[in-house]
């Protein structure tokens, strides 16, 4: 059984990853074998710091033995979760534990910038360790069956899109857009080199040129929405909308497979990526939809 360390309890994951690993107070359909949360830290939170109480509370009922400072972790452990809701402060509560050579999954939004990104990456290569970085979106179950579909034809580009809700310390498309991004790169692959980006109160258009000529885009919907993608394909084109019931069980999987492969199912380059066309959509978004290049 592997032993996982989790940190910072200022988003719902916690709970909800805890309850699927240790098969307490949740449907049974719902359970992921092959590693257990033994241990927490309930951190801080400049983001969502009211939330950290409750989560604690339910960690306790769970079971979970708990330390106040993240270090008290190490040597306890066989990798980390780490849960931060804002994005910018992940290299930073990451690094002990990659100095210390563990594995970690970092959830979204991995960071908020490719300055960031690249740190966590190098430190993790320094340290001969594994990092690993993911929406639950890429594993929604209709989204894989459409990836691993040899019949859908060459993608020729995808409409994603989903709820987009705004927080400064996580901004732009960082915080909930993160998900419709996502779902762009996972159908889409690498390759994006400029973005262009109209901002406005209820919605963020994010469209991406692909250096083999495709075009794509993130649709960031305010106040929220459901989430899904339109892909265009030389077979035609074909909407799917995505059922988020089985998404936490989805990633978890995913999770348990990272640390006992210790090999991100996601190559980090990716996800470095994916955080450049974020920042760039930023950058253009807040200068009237200028074009800017993706910095990987």
């Amino acid at each position: 059984m592997i032993k996982l360390g989790i940190l910072d309890f200022d988003t719902s994951h916690v709970v909800e990853f805890t309850k699927r690993l240790n098969h307490k107070d949740i449907a049974e359909e719902q359970w992921v074998d092959g590693a257990e949360v033994v241990i927490g830290c309930p951190g801080e939170s400049k983001l969502s710091p009211e939330r950290i109480p409750g989560f604690k509370k339910t960690m306790e009922k769970l079971g979970v033995p708990l330390v106040d400072k993240p270090e008290d972790m190490i040597g306890k452990v066989d990798g980390m979760l780490i849960e931060s809701v804002e994005g910018g402060v992940h290299y930073e509560r990451a690094k002990p534990f990659l100095e210390a050579s563990l594995p970690c999954f970092i959830d979204k939004p991995f960071t908020c910038g490719v300055a960031d990104a690249r740190k966590i990456v190098e430190l993790a290569d320094k340290k001969k360790t594994v990092i690993f970085s993911s929406s639950s979106l890429r594993y929604t179950p209709d989204l894989v069956k459409f990836v691993d579909d040899k019949e859908k034809g060459k993608i020729e580009g995808v409409l994603a899109y989903g709820p987009a809700s705004l927080h400064e310390r996580n901004p732009g498309l960082y915080h909930y857009g993160v998900h419709a991004a996502e779902i762009l790169y996972t159908v889409m692959g690498p390759g994006c080199q400029r973005v262009t980006c109209t901002h406005e109160k209820d919605v963020d258009v994010a469209t991406g040129q692909w250096k083999d000529g495709r075009v794509s885009e993130v649709r960031g919907i305010r106040p929220g929405g459901p989430y899904g993608f339109v892909a265009f394909t030389d077979k035609g084109v074909k909407h799917i909308a995505l059922d988020t019931k089985l998404i936490y069980r989805e990633l978890l999987k995913k999770i348990v497979e990272f640390f006992d492969k210790k090999k991100a199912p996601v190559d980090p380059a990716e996800t470095v990526e994916m955080m450049g066309f974020i920042e760039a959509a930023l950058k253009s978004g807040n200068n009237h939809g200028a074009g800017e290049k993706v910095p990987v």
